[in-house]
């Protein structure tokens, strides 16, 4: 029997799925019906008892990330917390919103559910076989059945589940993320979901083939021991919710939750989407084989009225999507309908919400999927990639993807959207310590945000939920290498009427030959501005600045050796400004060259304002009537400008074009 066919959450065979014995590759996504626990889909439930059980799967989810952030050992998980939970229903409906994560449907789709026993563990990174909830392979799952009922009638009420980002997992280069890869093959080790522990009993052989296949074997045990454990204590906890209250009781509030924030978003977000369609695109850089260019990513967005016969919704159509890339940027987003995309994507939409307040208690669980329907270009492109298409460095899409989502949506409300935000960067140096023994630094460096309709962007954000670098007491005592100076990267944020978030400057001295390793984009093009602001400043990594070596590396790089004395210099992204600059508060300029984040050359040359004063005697000020002359001197914006600014490096991939067609309103 084919493992990825054998049964779906309610035992049957998937519809329509077909599947190609030999590599892997799905024809048709597996089905996967979205349906409700109860009858009435939870509107009966106690509305008190319907937060109380919110409040306890909250409760449950930050407890088993706080036990695997306690427990674990790699750097990437314990330190820079690359990873997170979720906790899901019988029906693998995402329950909590806090945070995005995996999907436990390719577990239920090779395991049936009413053969789970209490204490069994299920594991998986395979990304073509992960229903598209695992993007590349160092993002392990672990997938825990909840169980609940009286004794000898206990059965399977839900799930706990954590996937993370770890150091390594084996394939070509030391963190598992060969750059240049043309197959997934060379990208480390896959596996299928397999049950890793049985009743309680961990199978030591899959651990020992897993931890032998790594370069990093005791920290690989010690986070995959962290997760299961903390997943399998997640399970208990909720398992005592439905032992409180009675399974009926408890699955109404969850059918409660999930239905209370489709109407949410309903009544509060697509409210403010007029009806009507609109199409926008932008692109990753470079994917590490062929020379750079521009690698599309198109959504036409479309929104229903209320009458239609499908019910309202958004419409997200990914036709024009540029072909799989040769390189590993491509990402598997079609599978069970795009069911992870859409709750990846919809976090955007909360960016409509009345208040910024209002908008940070929007969760983002399974709610959102009604509301969404996605529509895939056929097999072979960046977004559909075909097994054994390599996909390490999927960010490259994935993220800009909410970016696209972004965009397209501020055509339809005037630019009340964002500008670009930073991208997921992996910058890092490998090699062997000062005692002989081998090591690998990693780290996910933030950038800025994109400026608002009502405030700049913020600086050095992580667009990972909770991850941050690390620090710099830990590196230095485990590393070779002496951090001189972390800070904010001056004038990276884009100018505008709310400027651009900044990004981080980050200063590493090698005290023993290295190599230094990225996985980047944003290199060339820059995050984009919208509605007169400007772009902010991309992705750059010099090697001895200002010594006799001095050079520049590549984004994507596996091996750029550093020797002994050389300093690396990581300048990351700067969000987008929005609005013109020229509209901006002079003093908020003047404040900016005070914080050191603008630069009194920029002031005037991107804000137009004439300084006064000196930084050096605290007297800085600007010249109001000489700042109106040069602002008044300047060109004025006209009506049918683009409306995204994506920075002169757009115009380098796309023949010296100033903005694609789409820009334009």
């Amino acid at each position: 029997m084919c493992l990825s066919c054998q049964t779906v959450h309610n035992g049957t065979t998937p519809a329509g799925h077909t599947h190609d014995a030999e590599s892997g590759s799905r024809r048709a996504p597996t089905q996967f019906p979205f349906g409700t626990l109860t009858a009435d889909a939870g509107r009966s439930a106690d509305p008190v008892l319907v937060e109380i059980v919110q409040g306890s799967l909250a409760a449950v989810e930050h407890e088993v990330e706080t036990a695997i952030a306690r427990t674990s050992r790699s750097p990437m998980i314990r330190d820079a917390h690359d990873f997170r939970a979720g906790i899901h229903d019988r029906l693998l409906r995402k329950l909590t919103g806090r945070s995005y994560s995996a999907l436990v449907h390719p577990v239920a789709r090779d395991f049936p559910i009413e053969e789970m026993q209490e204490g069994d563990v299920f594991f998986h990174n395979d990304v073509y076989l992960s229903e598209g909830g695992i993007g590349h392979l160092p993002d392990l799952c672990v997938t825990v059945p909840v169980f609940a009922g009286p004794e000898g009638e206990r059965r399977v009420v839900g799930f706990i589940q954590a996937f993370g980002h770890h150091d390594d997992i084996g394939g070509a280069v030391p963190g598992s993320m060969p750059s240049h890869a043309t197959s997934v093959f060379e990208e480390g080790l896959a596996v299928p979901p397999i049950k890793l522990w049985d009743a309680g009993v961990p199978n030591k052989a899959a651990l020992r083939i897993m931890t032998r296949n790594s370069r990093m074997p005791e920290s690989l045990a010690a986070d995959l021991d962290a997760e299961c454990s903390a997943c399998l204590m997640g399970a208990r906890r909720l398992g005592e919710l439905f032992d409180r209250y009675g399974i009926e009781t408890v699955e109404a509030c969850f059918d409660a939750i999930i239905d209370r924030s489709t109407e949410t978003y309903r009544r509060e977000i697509l409210s403010k989407i007029p009806v009507g369609t609109w199409t926008w695109e932008d692109y990753a850089e470079h994917d590490g084989v062929d020379e750079p260019q521009l690698h599309t990513q198109r959504i036409t967005l479309t929104r229903t009225p209320a009458d239609d016969p499908e019910g309202e919704r958004l419409i997200l159509d990914f036709d024009g999507t540029g072909p799989q890339a040769k390189g590993p940027i491509n990402h598997c987003g079609d599978y069970s309908d795009g069911v992870f995309l859409k709750k990846w994507l919809a976090p955007i939409l909360r960016n409509l919400a009345d208040t910024p307040e209002r908008m940070a208690e929007l969760d983002v669980n399974e709610g959102v999927v009604p509301l969404i329907e996605m529509r895939f270009p056929p097999p072979g492109t960046l977004l559909t990639p075909v097994f054994p298409a390599p996909t390490n460095a999927r960010t490259f899409v994935i993220l800009r993807l909410l970016g696209v989502l972004a965009g397209v949506i501020a055509k339809a409300v005037d630019g009340k959207m964002p500008a670009d935000q930073e991208t997921i960067r992996y910058t890092g140096v490998y090699g062997e310590d000062l005692d002989g023994r081998s090591y690998l630094m990693r780290e996910v460096l933030g950038g800025g945000s994109g400026g608002r309709y009502y405030a700049d962007g913020e600086d050095t954000i992580h667009v990972v939920p909770d991850s941050r670098n690390l620090p710099t007491e830990f590196t230095e005592s485990r590393f070779p290498f002496v951090v001189e100076s972390l800070g904010l990267a001056m004038d990276s944020g884009g100018a505008g009427q709310f400027r651009g978030g900044l990004g981080y400057e980050k200063h590493i001295r090698m005290l023993k030959d290295a190599n230094f390793m990225s996985i980047a984009d944003r290199s060339i093009l820059a995050c984009w501005g919208v509605k007169g602001g400007k772009a902010g400043k991309p992705f750059q990594v010099t090697i001895d600045p200002g010594g006799p070596n001095e050079r520049e590396v590549d984004a994507l790089a596996d091996s750029e050796p550093v020797v002994t004395g050389e300093v690396i210099r990581i300048r990351t992204t700067g969000g987008g400004g929005w609005g013109n600059p020229a509209d901006r508060d002079p003093a908020l300029v003047v404040r900016d060259v005070v914080w050191r984040k603008v630069s009194p050359e920029a002031a005037l040359a991107d804000y137009g304002v004439v300084l006064t004063g000196s930084l050096d005697d605290d007297t800085l000020g600007y010249d109001a009537d000489a700042t109106a002359a040069e602002r008044a001197s300047r060109p004025v914006p006209a009506a049918d400008d683009a409306f995204f600014d994506r920075g002169p490096g757009y115009g380098v991939l796309a023949g010296g074009a100033a903005a694609a067609a789409v820009d334009v309103l």
